[in-house]
């Protein structure tokens, strides 16, 4: 119900006020009146509207029913317990309505009924009066008291019709009306001692009721002279809250009699009401007034105090006076603050003017002590605003911000103008409701995430992590990896993200020689309405992994084994042989180490580790047997954790004379092989006759055809570089002569047939690893290469290996050629049958870079 009255903060509006009146001591479910419909109230609606009254303003004797508005009597009111005697008794009720909020005040009048009578304080009264009295003289009685009201109250006095004496009305400021006796007929205490009198009180209700007292008169002998006060009235002013004992007021009568007859006594009137009697008190013989109970200006603001003062001596008659007592107010009451409703909790979204609470304040106090001043304490989003009288609402002064302060104490301070003010506090707790107003934010823009390569599938690789300022379901993230290709496949074949915690995993295993890294997008969204998302970028890099051993592409063999020739006559130091490998890895897993793991028992060779040029330590001794080799089993380690190796078996013959001289004996040979068969053929064909013939036209035929090779190798020189025309002019000086590095050349050749290729697979390698690519390559050698210095070969294509302004003269140049190059030697041409026994090579092969990437891998090999 209490939630109920959160948008009754809204209300700007003026209330509205009905007023009804019911008589006291109604029966219950008497009927006072239709709020709903005197307010023109559709009955109908009151029920969804909320109807309903102020928790503050509810009253045991009265109910409202919230059905249809009808306000009756709950229990029985009695005016005079509620009110006391004060003229105007009212009941106050505040009722409001919901959506739209209305708020009205109802006043309820109690009216008086006449069901008091009027009461004396004894049944009996006397009355002693001298009989030296002079006519005239007034004896006050004891008044009477009605607890009604108005028309209902004490409105006259009646006695028994006498003589001797008449009775006068006389009415106070506070209009109560008293009775006095006055004597009109002199008295003769001889003649009658005493008389007996009926006093009558009447009200003025309908039917009119009265109360009764026995009134006797006793006769005294006379006093002549009585006391008198300075002035018949005394007023006086007294803060309330004054102490027990503070001085009201010094009274003081004379009496002109001597002796017991002029010593004066003070005391209070019968007039003065109980409540009188415990407020003041006075002493009797010093006629001190002072205060014997609690003042309070709340009460009554004025007290009206009647005193006498009487002789001691036989019939005394005594002397009246009346002390008017105002009663001063003072600051003794704080402000009270009553919340009628609070609001749970207020969104952040909420604008400013929007409404949290509503609550009252009152002081008891008058004037400027019972003035209110409020305010909210500290520095808070709020602030008051005056909705009815002392009705005030806390209303929202600015933006909300959950995520800066997710509650906030509110603390009103009602401080009133006394003199000193008091003031009172009371505090309401406000939280503040959520909304949606932050996205995620992840830790960091970039994650960079290193994975090695060959995972395993569907492990874990990483994690995302973002936050969200807001509460429960708004910060709530999932994770979604954003659609993007990789390689020309979608994303989510690569890696997939758990929605709840942002964890990475792999879904494939990566391979660092095809893919080095790659980048996607992670997007983190909220459970809010709508929903919040940012987005962050996941850098994947792959780690190379020493998972491919070294590669051996040089010198080329079969079957694993590499045959080389090295002449008896070489010199310490003779570079016969470099060994060269590609690994397919990278850095440190890919730096090689050269080395000779058996077969160099005597240290004939040594091998430099990095470049893998493989040299003759000493010289070879005559006794060496030529027809047993060298069988050297070379290493090639790279420096991964844990490194791979490859390992090839190289023999190495040991042949008399030069190279070049061994290889010219290898062409006779073959050559002279080949005249047998056709020799052969010829005789079975032609007979033993034509033996001699044949073969003399098969020598002329041969010297020819180099004669041939020779011509058309020098028409060629236009072809490979200007440096060729020297070469092909000095033919016959050259072959005596060392060659230098400016009579290497490379020819390519388009008469030798395609079997004639040497294409470098690891299968007919040293090493384990394959390699599916051809390499071609053409150079000029030297004959006698014992200190053969070694040329970097550049990496061309094939469309460039036939271009003159290319090829610059003594340029090396090798590419993925098709056709088996021819060697020109000395200006002279090898044929693809005594190359591998005339001509000596060195090799220089750049590191292998990564095959999918293109990169060409240059190899140099021994032997064509």
């Amino acid at each position: 119900m209490i939630v109920l009255f959160l948008v009754l903060c809204m209300v700007d509006a003026l209330l509205s006020q009905l007023a009804y009146k019911v008589q006291e001591e109604r029966d219950h479910g008497t009927f006072v009146g239709n709020i709903a419909e005197d307010l023109g109230l559709d009955i109908t609606k009151l029920s969804s509207r909320r109807f309903q009254s102020a928790p503050n303003s509810r009253s045991p004797y009265l109910e409202l029913n919230l059905e249809n508005g009808v306000l009756y009597v709950r229990e029985k009111i009695d005016r005079e317990l509620i009110c006391k005697q004060s003229p105007s008794c009212l009941l106050h009720l505040e009722v409001f309505l919901e959506n739209p909020l209305e708020f009205f005040r109802v006043e309820i009048e109690v009216l008086d009924i006449n069901d008091n009578a009027p009461t004396f304080p004894e049944s009996e009264m006397q009355v002693e009066i001298s009989e030296s009295a002079t006519l005239g003289t007034r004896f006050p009685l004891e008044s009477a008291s009605d607890l009604d009201v108005g028309n209902n109250s004490l409105r006259s006095y009646e006695m028994t019709t006498n003589s001797f004496f008449t009775l006068d009305v006389q009415t106070q400021g506070d209009g109560n009306k008293f009775a006095e006796l006055v004597l009109k007929k002199p008295l003769d205490r001889e003649q009658q001692a005493l008389h007996r009198y009926v006093l009558t009180a009447s009200d003025g209700g309908i039917p009119q009721r009265t109360g009764t007292a026995l009134l006797t008169i006793k006769v005294l002998d006379s006093n002549d002279n009585v006391p008198v006060f300075e002035q018949p009235v005394y007023t006086v002013s007294m803060p309330e809250n004054s102490p027990p004992g503070t001085l009201v007021i010094q009274l003081n009568a004379t009496d002109q009699d001597e002796g017991q007859n002029g010593e004066v006594v003070y005391s209070f009137s019968s007039h003065n009401s109980p409540r009188v009697r415990e407020i003041f008190s006075i002493d009797p013989r010093s006629g001190r007034m002072e205060v014997a109970g609690e003042l309070d200006y709340e009460e009554s603001n004025m007290y009206q105090v009647y005193v006498q003062a009487k002789d001691l001596g036989p019939n005394a008659v005594p002397a009246h006076c009346k002390v008017m007592v105002k009663v001063l107010d003072l600051n003794d009451n704080a402000p009270d603050i009553s919340f009628s409703t609070v609001k749970e909790s207020v969104s952040e979204g909420a604008p400013p003017g929007t409404v949290v609470a509503l609550f009252s304040v009152t002081d008891k106090d008058s004037e400027e002590n019972g003035q209110i001043h409020c305010e909210i304490l500290g520095e808070v989003p709020f602030r008051l605003k005056l909705s009815y009288k002392n009705y005030y609402t806390i209303v929202t002064d600015g933006v909300l911000d959950r995520e800066l302060v997710p509650s906030y104490t509110v603390t009103v301070l009602a401080r009133d103008r006394g003199s000193p003010p008091l003031s009172s506090t009371k505090s309401i707790q406000v939280q503040v409701a959520d909304v949606n107003d932050n996205a995620p934010r992840f830790s960091q823009a970039v994650y960079n995430v290193y994975v090695t390569e060959n995972n395993v599938p569907g492990a874990y690789i990483s994690a995302v992590s973002a936050t969200d300022k807001d509460d429960e379901e708004n910060s709530q993230v999932s994770y979604h990896i954003l659609e993007c290709d990789i390689q020309g496949m979608s994303v989510f074949t690569y890696v997939s993200i758990n929605s709840e915690n942002g964890y990475l995993y792999a879904l494939r295993t990566f391979d660092y020689e095809q893919l080095k890294d790659f980048s996607f997008m992670v997007e983190a969204r909220d459970g809010g309405s709508p929903p919040l998302a940012s987005n962050a970028t996941v850098n994947i890099v792959i780690v190379d992994q020493n998972d491919n051993a070294p590669s051996i592409i040089a010198p080329h063999g079969r079957n694993g084994t590499a045959k080389e020739l090295l002449p008896r006559t070489a010199e310490p130091g003779y570079l016969f042989l470099r060994v060269v490998a590609v690994d397919l890895d990278e850095g440190e897993n890919a730096r090689l180490t050269y080395s000779i793991l058996r077969g160099n028992d005597m240290s004939l060779f040594r091998m430099d580790w990095r470049t893998g040029e493989l040299r003759t330590a000493r010289k070879i001794t005559s006794k060496r047997d030529p027809h047993r080799p060298f069988e050297l089993v070379v290493e090639v380690r790279d420096h991964g954790q844990p490194p791979l190796s490859s390992t090839g078996l190289i023999q190495v013959e040991i042949v008399d004379g030069t190279v070049e001289k061994l290889n010219e004996n290898r062409r006779s040979s073959r050559s002279n092989d080949t005249a047998l068969d056709l020799t052969l053929i010829l005789i079975i064909a032609l007979g033993s006759v034509s033996f001699i013939f044949l073969l003399a036209m098969i020598v002329l035929a041969i010297r020819c055809q180099k004669e041939k090779k020779l011509n058309i190798y020098s028409c060629l020189a236009s072809d490979c570089c200007v440096c060729c025309c020297s070469c092909c002019s000095r033919q016959a000086r050259a072959r005596k002569k060392k060659l230098s590095k400016s009579d290497i050349m490379l020819v390519q050749s388009s008469n030798v047939p395609s079997a004639t290729q040497v294409p470098v697979e690891e299968s007919g390698s040293f090493g384990s690893h394959h390699h599916n690519q051809n390499y071609c390559y053409q150079v000029c050698l030297t004959p006698e290469s014992a200190k053969t210095d070694l040329m970097f070969l550049k990496p061309c294509s094939p469309s460039r290996s036939t271009d003159t302004e290319h090829n610059p003269c003594g340029a090396i140049v090798t590419g993925y050629a098709d056709q088996q190059p021819d060697i020109i030697s000395n200006g002279s041409i090898l044929s693809s049958e005594n190359k591998h026994q005339r001509t000596e090579l060195s090799y220089l092969v750049d590191r292998p870079r990564r095959v999918n990437r293109g990169r060409s891998v240059l190899q140099l090999y021994r032997r064509v």
